[in-house]
C-alpha cells in the first residue's frame, strides 16, 4: 500500500522525479516539452520557467487523471503529435531493461533501449538548435546505447548527475542539439 503524500490523496513523486528536479529546477527559457507528463509534477514546475510549457503521456486516463493538473496536454507517442520547436525537453523514460513491453511506463524493451529510442526519434524533430534534452536512466539498462544513439542523431551528451539506490543507479543525461 502506498503512502499518501498529501491531504488530497495525491501521492508523492517518484525518486526519478525528485532527482530530476533536483538538476533542472532552475532551467529557464520560452518553450519547455515533458514527455511522458504522468503526474503533471513536471510539467507544472516547467510553467514556472518557461513561457509555453507542453505534457504529452501515452495514456489518456493518465493525463486526464494528473494529481497536478496542467494545461497543455497532449495524448501521444513522444512528440509525435506537435510541430513545434522546444528549448528543452525532459523525458523520464521507461528504461527498465525487459524482454517484452507489459507497461509502456516502465518497461523499455531489449536492453531498456527499444521505446527510448522511439522517443528520442519523436523528438528530435522537435529539438530547437542549441536545445537541451534531459533524460534519466539507469544502471539496470544499456544507457550507454542511449549515449550513443542521441550521439549518432547529432546531439552532445554529458552526464549530469548519478544517484546509488539500493538496487540501481540513476543516470541523468543531458543532451545537447
Amino acid at each position: 500500500m502506498q503512502t499518501k503524500y498529501s491531504n488530497n490523496d495525491e501521492y508523492p513523486p517518484s525518486e526519478d522525479t525528485f532527482f530530476i528536479v533536483d538538476n533542472i529546477e532552475n532551467e529557464k527559457g520560452n518553450f519547455a516539452l515533458d514527455i511522458g507528463s504522468g503526474s503533471g509534477y513536471l510539467t507544472k514546475l516547467l510553467s514556472k520557467n518557461f513561457s509555453f510549457v507542453v505534457g504529452t503521456d501515452i495514456n489518456y486516463n493518465v493525463l486526464r487523471q494528473q494529481t497536478y493538473k496542467t494545461e497543455n496536454i497532449v495524448c501521444c507517442n513522444g512528440s509525435d503529435a506537435l510541430k513545434i520547436k522546444f528549448d528543452f525537453i525532459v523525458c523520464n523514460l521507461p528504461y527498465l531493461a525487459t524482454d517484452e513491453i507489459l507497461d509502456v511506463a516502465t518497461d523499455g524493451g531489449i536492453e531498456g533501449f527499444e521505446i527510448p529510442k522511439k522517443i528520442f526519434d519523436s523528438l528530435i524533430n522537435n529539438l530547437e538548435k542549441n536545445g537541451k534534452f534531459v533524460f534519466i536512466t539507469s544502471s539496470l539498462s544499456n544507457y550507454q546505447k542511449l549515449i550513443d544513439y542521441a550521439q549518432k542523431l547529432g546531439l552532445k551528451t554529458r552526464i549530469m548527475a548519478k544517484k546509488k539506490l539500493f538496487f540501481e543507479e540513476l543516470i541523468l543525461i543531458e543532451a545537447i542539439n
